[in-house]
């Protein structure tokens, strides 16, 4: 290789590692960028697809009666069960996202809770009857049964939805999201605020 080559050689060389050198720099700077950060954040919290911020156990007491033949029985079922409160981190979308250059303020709109189970504490139900003669003699047993499950899953879901529980739900909701923002921020030397809220909730 000529001398003139090899010059030419090493300032190709030099000009890339200026090039690449320039890009790292840039890339390491546009990661303390507030939208960089919190675009890396809603991605990181959608591949982890469903969050559980809550979960609560409760007890449903239902009973049912029949009556054929002149007869009448009826059955009380006690069923605990625990439910859970999930948040689909899926549907969150940049749109969903409000950043505020002006105040460093990242709002965050976030789709509705939705409830998973009951799950059935199986060993922890109790069964009262009363009427043995017709529920000896017949199908009764078996539809006050059914009748029963219904009725309790029912009821379960019914406190599960309850004003207390689900503000309780929401909020712990809403601070896993806030410190899921807020934390990437703080590491990247941002001083931000984070608010997470519900759709249809009022602002503020």
């Amino acid at each position: 290789m000529s001398r003139g080559l090899f010059r030419a050689a090493i300032v190709a060389v030099l000009a890339l590692a200026l090039f690449f050198g320039w890009r790292a720099w840039t890339d390491w700077q546009s990661g303390y960028d507030p939208q960089t950060v919190v675009a890396a954040s809603l991605q990181g919290l959608r591949e982890q697809n469903i969050l559980v911020p809550f979960t609560a156990r409760y007890v449903a007491v239902v009973t049912s009666t029949q009556s054929r033949l002149g007869l009448s029985a009826k059955k009380t079922l006690i069923m605990p069960g625990t439910v859970r409160y999930e948040l689909d981190l899926g549907k969150l979308k940049q749109s969903d996202l409000d950043w505020d250059g002006a105040t460093n303020a990242l709002t965050v709109t976030l789709p509705p809770l939705r409830l998973a189970g009951p799950e059935i504490d199986i060993d922890a139900i109790s069964e009262y009857r009363d009427g043995e003669i017709l529920l000896t003699l017949t199908d009764a047993e078996a539809s006050l049964d059914a009748a029963n499950r219904k009725a309790a899953q029912e009821e379960l879901i019914k406190q599960a939805r309850g004003a207390t529980p689900m503000r309780l739900a929401e909020g712990a909701a809403r601070t896993a999201i806030e410190q899921s923002f807020a934390m990437p921020l703080k590491a990247a030397g941002i001083d931000a605020t984070v608010t997470a809220r519900f759709a249809g909730a009022p602002a503020g």
